[in-house]
């Protein structure tokens, strides 16, 4: 009997699909063992990317799962996780102690990048990663703002080495630090990425699982500096769902496939509008763009998010939605995309006090 039960909770493994996954646990290679020990069936898996929180979901899935196999009185899903360093572009190595830097990019702007790539590097650490922000919009950067660090200072000991500032977990280094949070920015394009350099290769990061690299919107000319100077592992597009946002969307995927970044897939932000008073939502900006261009480069379409008042308020609050409300159904989303982004990079991308150190800036 305690083979044929081990057979069928094998076999109604392989029927399930991981949402995360887009397949099975079997053929995904998570499952590491199962064993059934006086009623007690184990079930242990290992993922490429971080679980924590998912662990306890699965756990709670998978239990009804085996229900009634012969011989099962109890089930024990036993969790294990590793993130590891994945490829970058040729001729790059990656950063010391960063294991994978995902650039999170936009056509244009306008879209929520920055709103989204400070939640997915909360969701990240929320599921047990050591994680990591750039902000290298440095026209408009908005991540001292969103985690409420605006007026802060980062603090140096050697006067070379900059010590990023930390909120909720996750360390986070923005030329918004340096400069009073109303001074422009009027710098030339090799400025602004010569600085960018120095600010990703002068900071004292630690070890990290993830770097989330907030970029600049747009598919210029510093785009394309950074996305050719920057190891990156895999970058991430947002875009809304109207055409117009579409078509510079797939500017910015066009743009990591010429410089050999895989596109981990496509993030659909204010898919629908969330009604303040009612709750009723409705595709104000249309329907389904997100999921064509997808199709049609063959990327994965990482997950919707809404246009939702309380993703704004909780930004401008310097309390993004991962924390604001851990367990409501903005967090959820967030926690979806983040990990479907760290399954697709862990499965190889989608290519078959003392003086600050001084930001020098050489105009050609």
């Amino acid at each position: 009997m305690t083979e044929a039960t081990l057979a069928r909770a094998r076999a109604l493994l392989a029927e399930r699909i991981d949402p995360i996954l887009d397949q099975d646990l079997v053929s995904a290679g998570a499952v590491q063992d199962i064993s059934l020990d006086g009623g007690a069936l184990s079930v242990a898996l290992r993922f490429g990317f971080p679980a924590e929180r998912y662990s306890k979901e699965l756990q709670a899935e998978l239990q009804p799962l085996f229900a009634g196999l012969p011989g099962v009185s109890e089930v024990r899903v036993h969790t294990e996780w590793d993130v590891e360093s994945r490829s970058v572009q040729p001729g790059l190595h990656p950063l010391p102690g960063i294991r994978n830097i995902v650039a999170v990019a936009s056509g244009k702007g306008g879209v929520g990048k920055s709103t989204t790539a400070v939640n997915l590097a909360l969701a990240l650490a929320a599921d047990g990663a050591a994680v990591g922000i750039l902000d290298a919009d440095i026209y408009g950067p908005s991540q001292p703002r969103m985690l409420g660090l605006s007026g802060r200072r980062p603090t140096t000991t050697d006067g070379k080495r900059i010590h990023p500032l930390g909120a909720y977990g996750i360390h986070c280094m923005s030329i918004g630090f340096l400069i009073d949070e109303d001074q422009p920015m009027i710098w030339r394009g090799p400025m602004v990425t010569q600085a960018l350099q120095q600010l990703l290769g002068e900071t004292e990061w630690g070890e990290l699982d993830y770097l989330i690299v907030d970029m600049p919107p747009g598919t210029g000319d510093i785009q394309l500096t950074l996305s050719q100077r920057v190891p990156v592992s895999g970058a991430v597009i947002v875009t809304t769902p109207q055409d117009i946002a579409l078509l510079d969307a797939r500017k910015g995927l066009r743009m990591f496939e010429k410089v050999q970044v895989p596109v981990l897939g496509i993030v659909e932000n204010m898919s629908t509008h969330v009604c303040s008073n009612c709750g009723h939502e409705e595709p104000i900006f249309g329907s389904g763009g997100g999921e064509r261009m997808a199709v049609q480069y063959g990327v994965p379409l990482l997950g919707g998010l809404p246009l939702d008042i309380r993703i704004r308020e909780e930004a401008d609050n310097g309390q993004p939605s991962v924390v604001a409300d851990p367990d409501g159904s903005l967090a959820r989303s967030y926690l979806f995309i983040a990990r479907r982004m760290a399954a697709r990079l862990a499965a190889g991308g989608a290519l078959p006090g003392a003086k600050f150190p001084k930001i020098s800036v050489e105009e050609d």
